[in-house]
C-alpha cells in the first residue's frame, strides 16, 4: 500500500484523499462513514470483531488512535478493533513525506508510516463501521464475496432453458446461457457467458465462469469456478476453481473428513467442516481421481486418472500413482453359470 500512496504521489495535490485496500470488500456506507467524519487529520475504519484476526489492530482511547498494531498474535490484541483500509487523509502531501522515509523489515510499511504520524502527534480518529466486511485473505473468502455481490436473479432474454430443466431461486444468467433437459439450477447463482448446464446437471449456491460446461450427470455445489471450467459426471463440493479446468469423468472433490472436524488449507482452518479443494489455473484432473478435502493444487499441473490425492501439490507437477494391472487365469466359466442360473429359474 506504501507503493501504491508513492506512485500515485504526482497525481495527489492538496484535497483530501481516500486509500483502500480491495481486499476488504466492505458495503458503500463505510465510504460515506469516513468521508463524513470530523475532528481530526486523518479518518481509519474499524470493525469490532470477537474473534482473532490476523490483521492490523486500532489502539484506542476515546475515539482517537493511539497505535496501530500489525498482527499483534491471539490474546495480545489492543483493542477489540480491527484496522479495516478506507481511510480519509485530510493532508495527502504530509502522508506523502512519511511514506517516503519510512522503513520496516516486514511489508507493514504503510501501517508503520501511519503509526509514525500519530507518535509525531498528527490526529486520527477511528470510525466504527458495523456493516458487511469480508477480507480476502484465503481462498475459500470468496464464497462469502460472490454471493454478497450476487443481489437479485436476471436471466439475460438469449438464455435458452428447458422445459423440463428446473430453475429456483436468485440465479444470474447471461448472454447464451443453456439449461438442457432435466437440468437444475437452486439459487443464489451467477452463471457466466455461454456456460452449459447439461442434462441431469445440478448447480447449487455456486458461482460458474463464462465458457464453463457442467456436463452430464456432474454436481456442482456452493463453489466457485472460473472461466472455461470443463465437468462431465463430476461432483464439485465446497471448491474454488481456477481458470481453464478440466475434470475426467467420475473425478471428484471430497469435501467432509471423516471425523467431520473443520478442515484445513494450506496450514490454516477453513472454519468450517466442509471445504473440497483449491484449484489454480490450467489443470487437466484425469478420470476417476479423488482430491481430499482441503487440498490444494498449483496451477499447470496433471493429476492421472484412478488416483486419490492426499496432499498439495505444487504448480507445474504431473502427478501419477503407483498401481499394478494383475491378470490371471478366470477359472469360472461364466457360460456354465448362466444356464445353471436359468435352470434355477
Amino acid at each position: 500500500m506504501c507503493g501504491a500512496v508513492l506512485a500515485a504521489k504526482d497525481l495527489l495535490g492538496d484535497e483530501p484523499v481516500l486509500i483502500f485496500s480491495s481486499n476488504d470488500v466492505v458495503d458503500k456506507s463505510a465510504f460515506e462513514l469516513v468521508r463524513k467524519a470530523e475532528g481530526a487529520d486523518s479518518f481509519l475504519l474499524g470493525k469490532k470483531v470477537d474473534k482473532y484476526f490476523p490483521g492490523g489492530y486500532l489502539k484506542v482511547k476515546d475515539d482517537f488512535i493511539e497505535g496501530i498494531v500489525e498482527k499483534p498474535g491471539e490474546g495480545n490484541e489492543p483493542s477489540d478493533l480491527v484496522n479495516l483500509v478506507v481511510h480519509l487523509h485530510n493532508n495527502p502531501q504530509r502522508l506523502v513525506e512519511y511514506m517516503e522515509k519510512v522503513s520496516s523489515e516486514s511489508d507493514d510499511l504503510y501501517e508503520v508510516a501511519l503509526d509514525n504520524m500519530i507518535k509525531d502527534g498528527v490526529k486520527m480518529k477511528a470510525v466504527e463501521y458495523d456493516g458487511f466486511w469480508q477480507p480476502i485473505k484465503y481462498p475459500w473468502h470468496i464464497m462469502k464475496v460472490w454471493k454478497y455481490f450476487m443481489g437479485a436473479g436476471n436471466i439475460h432474454k438469449s438464455a435458452q432453458i428447458a422445459d423440463s430443466a428446473v430453475v429456483k431461486g436468485d440465479v444470474i444468467m447471461e448472454e447464451g446461457v443453456k439449461i438442457f433437459d432435466n437440468a437444475v439450477v437452486m439459487g443464489p447463482c451467477y452463471l457466466g457467458k455461454n456456460v452449459v448446464v447439461a442434462t441431469g446437471a445440478l448447480v447449487r449456491e455456486s458461482s460458474v465462469g463464462a465458457g464453463s460446461v457442467v456436463g452430464f450427470g456432474t454436481e456442482v455445489a456452493r463453489s466457485y469456478l472460473g472461466e472455461n471450467v470443463w465437468l462431465h459426471s463430476n461432483y464439485i463440493g465446497d471448491s474454488v476453481i481456477g481458470n481453464n479446468v478440466s475434470f475426467g469423468a467420475g473425478s471428484l472433490t471430497a469435501n467432509l473428513r471423516l471425523d467431520e472436524k473443520d478442515v484445513s488449507s494450506g496450514g490454516s482452518d477453513v472454519g468450517a467442516n466442509k471445504f473440497g479443494a483449491v484449484i489454480g489455473d490450467n489443470v487437466r484432473v484425469g478420470v476417476q481421481s479423488s482430491l481430499m478435502p482441503g487440498i490444494r493444487v498449483g496451477g499447470g499441473s496433471f493429476i492421472a486418472s484412478g488416483i486419490v490425492v492426499g496432499q498439495d501439490i505444487e504448480a507445474n507437477s504431473f502427478v501419477r500413482g503407483k498401481w499394478e494391472l494383475k491378470i490371471s487365469e478366470n477359472k469360472c466359466n461364466v457360460a456354465e453359470m448362466n444356464r445353471e442360473n436359468f435352470k434355477n429359474e
